[in-house]
């Protein structure tokens, strides 16, 4: 499998995430499992099956969490030096050539992007089209509304 980029902070998130599913999620729907057959007759227990869909969910999600992190190319953009070129990991401000809209945006992995808070995955189309630009280069994006141009005003790894 090939190796995912994911960001210092992102990775820190999913190792909290995990963290949180194995030490206090799991034991939770353990219990919640063991006081269902408590109560009997499992066949029209709803907790019972509400419990074992929710530890499936959690078991599901530790696994997926576990395979993540085990190709994961953990990428520190503060320890970067690529030149005032945009890579992973970069933070980016753009100005609208149309509107002169400001934005900033950061390239990261898929399980880190949100837009609201300007994370930006490394696959979108945004990104793409920032991938090997530099400061003054001109980058369009095919938007739902049309193609947008970008000026890369500022390149940054922090």
């Amino acid at each position: 499998m090939a190796t995912i980029p994911i960001t210092k902070r992102g990775s820190e998130k999913l190792k909290d995430e995990l963290h949180k599913l194995k030490t206090v999620e799991r034991p939770s729907v353990i219990n919640a499992i063991a006081e269902a057959r408590a109560q009997g007759d499992l066949s029209e227990n709803a907790e019972y099956d509400a419990a074992k869909d929710r530890q499936g969910f959690i078991e599901g999600r530790i696994q997926e969490i576990e395979g993540k992190l085990s190709v994961a190319q953990i990428i520190d953009p503060s320890e970067l030096d690529a030149g005032g070129r945009v890579v992973f990991g970069a933070t980016v401000s753009l100005e609208d050539e149309d509107s002169g809209d400001k934005v900033t945006y950061q390239i990261v992995g898929e399980d880190e992007a949100d837009l609201k808070l300007g994370l930006v995955n490394i696959s979108s189309p945004i990104a793409r089209a920032l991938i090997g630009k530099e400061e003054g280069d001109v980058a369009e994006v095919q938007a739902p509304g049309g193609i947008k141009r970008y000026e890369i005003v500022t390149v940054s790894y922090i």
